[in-house]
């Protein structure tokens, strides 16, 4: 058996790629968008995939099924689970709870596993030369390393009302045949630390059945349905607001981006032309960068590994934007951009000289340190402005601080204060950078940037509150 873990940092996704060297065949699991990645795996190795397969409809990236079963002619075997609402909604070869099925010598056994969506199932595999016993399972979104998938999302991000009691009451009973199963069993999840499918996800890639029952809060429940499910539900991080487009996208038929685009680079004409007409501008450089000298307007998401996840907030499916982006980071950005389905991008430019080309002057932005926010901070006519999310306010903030999610600032400019000054923060200063441009965007003159944050805040040894 040949077997390769795929891993991307920016969204936190696993995929995986397994193949029978015997017969030279491979599946993939749960693929991302810019699916050159299993190609070259497959070629590399000798190898066809044949199979292509999700374990539910994702709501966190765009799946990859597609652009791999075009590009590659294989099959997809997808969920038949969950009944009406939750089937896919283009061909493929149906699973259900119980369907076994082959990929040369490796077999392949289908459980049901609902509770993070209706549809989700779980696949046992069995090495058949090697042993006649399962010896891995591909998770998805039901078990992580120490926590279990998130049943709320289909309520908070997609809208559809009603369904987080039910899908957590259905975790409860897959965890329960979770437990069944045997401890050596090796777990492979669908997301590490840092998605938001979770609120507790380990940091390691794999884990065991064993070593869940002893360390996962969610096995440390049994027969005990109402504490489970308090637990999980309770203190889960913001959805990102693209997650009802993805759970759509994936479900519905679509038009498939079957490589990596080339980006359009505008003259500075085009670029003001475009700037004229209200296009976004998406300046992704870091933040001291930004903060030096920025094009007024312009907002700041940086390039890093969070990049998806902020376009994903601030960013909407039906309008067009423009990158502020060194032609170096082109491919890492569009990839990141492809996985989320974020594929309107008018064009770039390399730097914010275009805007000075023009004959136009910068901005820059106003970034306190801690001794000036604790200064000013003695006076009687600031508010504090606290970018992280909810739970993380409820963990711990500065004594009378308001709490405005970053993801949700452009809807409630009404919150922010414009006759007294303003400082905002956040756990380290990108969300809090991306404010600033927001709120700069939205004509706010008056706002200083705390961007050491929570994170030297705290470190310094100053006082930290859990209620106001």
């Amino acid at each position: 058996m040949y077997f390769q873990h795929v891993y991307d940092k920016s969204l936190a996704q696993a995929s995986y790629f397994i193949g029978c060297q015997k017969e030279g065949v491979a599946i993939v699991i749960d693929p991302k968008r810019d699916v050159d990645t299993y190609i070259e795996i497959a070629r590399q190795n000798k190898m066809k995939i044949t199979h292509i397969a999700e374990t539910h409809i994702h709501a966190d990236f765009l799946s990859g099924s597609r652009e791999l079963a075009a590009l590659t002619g294989a099959e997809m075997y997808l969920s038949d689970e969950g009944g009406e609402g939750w089937q896919y909604e283009f061909p493929h070869v149906g699973l259900n709870d119980g369907t076994i099925f082959k990929v040369g010598n490796l077999k392949f056994e289908v459980l049901h596993t609902p509770g993070h969506t209706p549809e989700s199932i779980t696949f046992l595999l069995t090495d058949v030369p090697a042993s006649d016993k399962p010896v891995m399972m591909f998770t998805g979104d039901f078990v992580f390393v120490g926590d279990v998938g998130r049943p709320d999302l289909l309520e908070e991000a997609a809208g559809i009302k009603g369904t987080k009691e039910v899908g957590a009451k259905q975790m409860f009973k897959s965890v329960e045949r979770f437990r069944q199963l045997a401890e050596y069993i090796q777990v492979w999840p669908g997301h590490g630390a840092g998605s938001a499918c979770g609120k507790a996800l380990g940091a390691v890639p794999s884990t065991t059945v064993g070593y869940e029952k002893v360390r996962n809060w969610a096995l440390q429940h049994e027969n005990d349905e109402p504490g489970f499910v308090k637990y999980l539900l309770e203190d889960q991080p913001e959805p990102p607001k693209y997650f009802a487009m993805m759970k759509k996208l994936n479900k519905v038929d679509r038009k498939l981006m079957t490589e990596v685009p080339a980006l359009k680079k505008l003259s500075k004409e085009d670029f003001k032309a475009a700037m004229d007409k209200g296009i976004k501008v998406i300046d992704t450089r870091m933040k001291t960068d930004f903060a030096k000298g920025f094009i007024p307007g312009s907002i700041n998401i940086q390039g890093n590994n969070a990049f998806a996840t902020w376009m994903g907030w601030i960013v909407s499916y039906d309008e067009p934007f423009i990158l502020i982006a060194d032609e170096a980071t082109h491919d890492d950005l569009t990839r990141k951009l492809m996985r989320i389905g974020l594929d309107n991008i008018y064009g770039y430019v390399p730097g914010v000289e275009v805007w000075e080309e023009l004959g136009n002057k910068l901005e820059k932005a106003s970034v306190i340190s801690l001794d000036e926010f604790k200064d000013i901070l003695k006076t009687n006519h600031t508010q504090v402005v606290d970018l992280r999310g909810a739970a993380e306010y409820k963990t711990g903030h500065i004594k009378g601080t308001d709490n405005v999610f970053i993801g949700t600032l452009e809807k409630n400019l009404d919150k922010i204060k414009k006759d007294q000054q303003v400082i905002i923060h956040c756990q380290s200063g990108d969300r809090s950078s991306i404010g600033y441009s927001i709120l700069a965007k939205n004509g706010f003159k008056n706002v200083k940037n705390y961007s050491g944050g929570m994170g030297e805040w705290a470190n310094a040894g100053e006082p930290v509150v859990t209620n106001n």
